[in-house]
């Protein structure tokens, strides 16, 4: 499975790229606020510092301005994924997308009826909310497996992009059932590689180092 960041911050994206963490990187408006930069700006330098997928959101619910919106954001980099809201509007913008031979990130996903439609638009991810789900007392999980059923039933390309993921058990659950990428806040990228066995078996290698009074020249 690969890993997305859900962020604008570049400190964020820089750090966990270096670690090679990440495969690419998801935005929204609430996120380029919290930035608070230029939307231009902000994913030109994103993009200089990740070769991966880097989806910008559209912020019409138009047609002919999200193809506007979508044009301009493609020409930003390469690597941008034009993300659209699983809308009407966003199923016909997509379909044009795809045909142009640009990548497309289908937004705001919740029924597995709603993905069965943006893959057949062509998208290239579909971005199904679990946290949102399990906020109204529905298993965002169940949601995810439905997709990957569907979709390997009849042999979809669009790829299953799990976000509003908010737990170390969404992440585990999302490898397991098979979706292609989860999105993740930094925070808790950062929080699954550390295990307290790991902390505990590394401080007891330190101490026995320590007393052999050797260094490593």
């Amino acid at each position: 499975m690969k890993f997305f960041v859900d962020t604008a911050d570049i400190a964020e994206i820089r750090e966990l790229q270096e670690a090679g963490i990440i495969d690419g990187v998801t935005t929204n408006p609430s996120l380029v606020l919290k930035a608070n930069r230029p939307i231009k700006e902000l994913l030109k330098e994103i993009c200089e510092v990740t070769d991966g997928p880097v989806s910008g959101e559209v912020a019409s619910i138009e047609l002919d301005d999200m193809m506007r919106e979508g044009k301009i954001l493609a020409d930003i980099a390469p690597n941008i994924v034009i993300k659209l809201p699983l809308t009407l509007n966003g199923l016909k913008a997509c379909k044009r997308f795809t045909q142009e031979g640009l990548n497309t990130n289908v937004t705001l996903c919740f029924s597995a009826n709603q993905a069965l439609l943006a893959a057949k638009a062509g998208a290239t991810y579909v971005s199904p909310f679990v946290g949102r789900l399990d906020d109204t007392n529905i298993d965002g999980m169940e949601l995810i497996a439905d997709i990957r059923q569907i979709y390997d039933n009849y042999g979809f390309d669009t790829q299953i992009l799990a976000a509003s993921i908010r737990t170390a058990n969404h992440i585990r659950e999302a490898a397991l059932i098979g979706a292609d990428v989860a999105t993740v806040p930094a925070a808790t990228l950062k929080a699954i590689v550390k295990h307290p066995l790991t902390d505990k078996g590394l401080d007891g290698f330190l101490a026995d180092w320590k007393s052999t009074g050797q260094t490593i020249e």
